[in-house]
């Protein structure tokens, strides 16, 4: 009777040659290596000069961008949610919306990434209107931001 039980169990690798165990995926591609990271730079608006930094995270496979950006002159810190889309071989474009609070839509930024760098709009919601036009150039910071040869 032990036999006829432990039979299913031998059996089942052998039935299960399409199944993911033990399967090796890559927790993230080479294009998210390249452009997932810390950046920092300026915001240029009808206002003056603003200190940004985004710490951003992008899953290629899904189309989906996260973060927190940072003013660093107020200090005040907004979610960046939003999509993600490849362009060329080295880099893409975001478009996210930034949170207050959690769900207080405080701003959209539509950018454009590679080469270490992050180029675009961040224009500020208030009352539900966008409001003031910020153009964004960042660079991406630390010891991964330059190529490697």
């Amino acid at each position: 009777m032990r036999a006829s039980l432990l039979l299913p169990l031998l059996a089942a690798p052998l039935l299960l040659p399409g199944c993911a165990l033990g399967a090796n995926i890559a927790a993230s591609t080479a294009l998210e290596r390249a452009v997932n990271g810390v950046y920092e730079g300026v915001g240029q608006g009808l206002t003056g000069r603003v200190p940004y930094r985004l710490l951003l995270s992008v899953q290629e496979r899904e189309g989906r961008a996260t973060g927190v950006l940072t003013n660093l002159e107020s200090r005040k810190a907004y979610a960046v949610s939003g999509s993600f889309q490849r362009v060329g071989a080295a880099g893409g474009s975001v478009e996210v919306n930034l949170y207050e609070g959690g769900d207080a839509l405080r701003g959209t930024l539509r950018a454009e990434i590679g080469a270490g760098k992050l180029s675009g709009t961040l224009r500020t919601v208030l009352l539900g209107r966008e409001l003031l036009t910020y153009t964004v150039n960042l660079e991406r910071q630390g010891e991964e931001a330059a190529p490697r040869p």
